[in-house]
């Protein structure tokens, strides 16, 4: 008995099919549009920006660095992701970086209240891809001249996205 309802809790040897969950574009435009059109409750602290007549959940920069230095410090990368949120006005929650072998790379993200900071680098290329996403009064475009200071990079190229645009 025990076998056949873990069985059945997991799904396996059931005769059922596959549903597709995808909505339809024409539903998923419709479910927009409501969500857009709906009443926000005012009283709420979503943390939603406006900006310039848009209102959207948070800014959210792809940060590309070429030529920098230091890529493979994981105590130096984990300091300047620091002083990046400092600068943000963010708040840290928690930092896990991963420290490769043997090219010396680090993944990592630092958790914040208004969302976080990635970074991904590969040290042998002297290049390294960051994901700055935060919303509410948190600054984002605050933490590139850190990033700039930290990692000296010949090159910085920075993508701004505004997610979850309502209008």
């Amino acid at each position: 008995m025990v076998e056949s309802l873990s069985s059945f809790q997991l799904g396996i040897d059931l005769d059922v099919k596959p549903v597709d969950v995808k909505p339809s574009k024409s539903q998923a435009e419709a479910a927009h549009a409501a969500f857009v059109s709906g009443p926000l409750q005012e009283d709420t602290d979503d943390h939603f920006v406006t900006r310039d007549g848009m209102t959207f959940a948070g800014t959210h920069l792809l940060v590309d660095l070429w030529g920098a230095n230091r890529l493979d410090d994981l105590e130096y990368v984990e300091k300047a992701l620091r002083k990046a949120v400092e600068a943000a006005k963010a708040t840290l929650l928690h930092i896990h970086l991963h420290h490769f072998t043997p090219n010396g790379g680090i993944s990592g993200v630092a958790v914040l209240a208004e969302s976080h900071i990635s970074i991904h680098t590969w040290p042998e290329r002297r290049y390294a891809a960051l994901d700055v996403f935060m919303c509410g009064s948190a600054d984002p475009q605050k933490s590139i001249p850190v990033l700039d200071r930290y990692f000296k990079p010949a090159r910085i190229e920075v993508e701004e996205l505004r997610r979850g645009r309502v209008k």
